[in-house]
């Protein structure tokens, strides 16, 4: 089985509490890996410390982007933009788009391009062919996602779940290979909820993208994982199928008690 990231005894201290406790996670490529519990688990730090937000005190983080193991890259602790550019994306618990800027016009901003360069960007003739192909590509991220609809709407104008799905474009934009997903459907109405995971399910299955999913609204969420791995306090109490983790009696016992 070919794993696109995985981790060993991953390690993360503020002072004396213990946020992350040698935790073992294994992102199996093209599918969506979900990582629940309760508030103050460690879910968010874990992924902060996997894309170099904070770095580990212990333990390893390795990402195979390219599906080869002669390849696979040691990302512990690299800087953010360096785990970015390697393929590794992540989005946050609330969306950070250019607000000013319309849908297009933020995932153009993603994908990049030579006419950003101000030293050629006078020399029309250089960059024009690229820019209609990066307009064209851009539309083909909006139609996956599900924002054709609104490619000219400001940012601004979105709703909250349309906000998420933006961020989820960007990140496809921007080359991503694992998008880790912070509470992507947070804020949603229920019936918008279960598309925004309907779009996820479709890119793991038909592009060469695998999700890391930290949410806490199983009852939508779960249906959609392909395997799910639970914290609480720091350490992972439970890891399996769907099914199997929501009948565990650990997993019931954290979040329902007793």
């Amino acid at each position: 089985m070919s794993y696109i990231l995985e981790t060993f005894g991953l390690v993360k201290r503020f002072g004396g509490l213990v946020a992350v406790n040698r935790v073992d996670i294994k992102v199996r490529r093209n599918s969506i890996t979900m990582l629940i519990g309760p508030n103050g688990a460690g879910k968010t730090t874990f992924v902060n410390v996997c894309t170099g937000v904070l770095k580990p005190d212990e333990g390893k983080v390795l990402f195979n982007p390219a599906n080869d193991e002669s390849k696979k890259l040691d990302i512990t602790g690299w800087p953010p933009h360096k785990v970015y550019k390697s393929g590794f994306v992540r989005t946050f618990q609330i969306p950070q788009p250019f607000l000013a800027l319309t849908v297009l016009e933020n995932i153009l901003v993603a994908l990049g391009g030579k006419g950003e360069n101000p030293v050629i960007a006078p020399l029309r003739h250089l960059w024009v062919r690229e820019e209609e192909e990066r307009v064209k590509k851009a539309f083909e991220i909006m139609r996956k996602v599900g924002l054709e609809d609104y490619w000219d709407w400001e940012a601004y104008r979105l709703g909250a779940g349309q906000l998420k799905m933006l961020e989820v474009a960007r990140a496809l934009a921007a080359g991503a290979k694992l998008v880790a997903l912070d509470e992507p459907i947070g804020g949603t109405d229920p019936a918008y909820a279960h598309e925004i995971f309907k779009h996820i399910q479709s890119l793991a299955r038909s592009t060469d993208v695998s999700f890391l999913v930290i949410e806490h609204r199983i009852d939508i969420a779960l249906p959609f994982a392909d395997y799910v791995y639970v914290m609480d306090r720091g350490a992972v109490i439970s890891e399996g199928p769907p099914d199997k983790v929501a009948n565990d009696p650990k997993v019931i016992e954290v979040y329902i008690g007793g």
